[in-house]
């Protein structure tokens, strides 16, 4: 948990996975719903690397006073500005701008 940062007044609902391998920022007000994963971790593509057992990470950012809804999945090195929306279910694969409102998998504007 040492890499991971939660700014104030926020809400991480039930069964949500954080795997920070890599830095994880949660910025002021942000709302987390049930069984979201934040994934700072990462594995080689390449299968002569994965069976070196080697890892990679890259941090998670997301801003001030987002929703994330219900079984989102945030990928590595991904960044989610501020009042942002991530529907339940997205799988978010890009940055994504403050103000948007995404869905889907992968999350695209709705």
């Amino acid at each position: 948990g040492y890499n991971i940062h939660i700014g104030d007044h926020c809400w991480v609902n039930f069964g949500c996975v954080f795997l920070d391998v890599g830095r994880i920022t949660i910025g002021n007000g942000t709302l987390l719903g049930p069984g979201v994963h934040l994934y700072a971790a990462n594995h080689p593509l390449d299968p002569e690397l994965r069976r070196q057992e080697l890892e990679t990470a890259a941090p998670i950012t997301i801003g001030n006073n987002v929703w994330i809804g219900g079984g989102a999945r945030i990928l590595p090195h991904v960044t989610i500005g501020d009042d942002a929306v991530i529907g339940s279910g997205s799988v978010v694969t890009k940055d994504i701008p403050a103000g948007a409102r995404v869905a889907g998998v992968p999350a695209k504007p709705l």
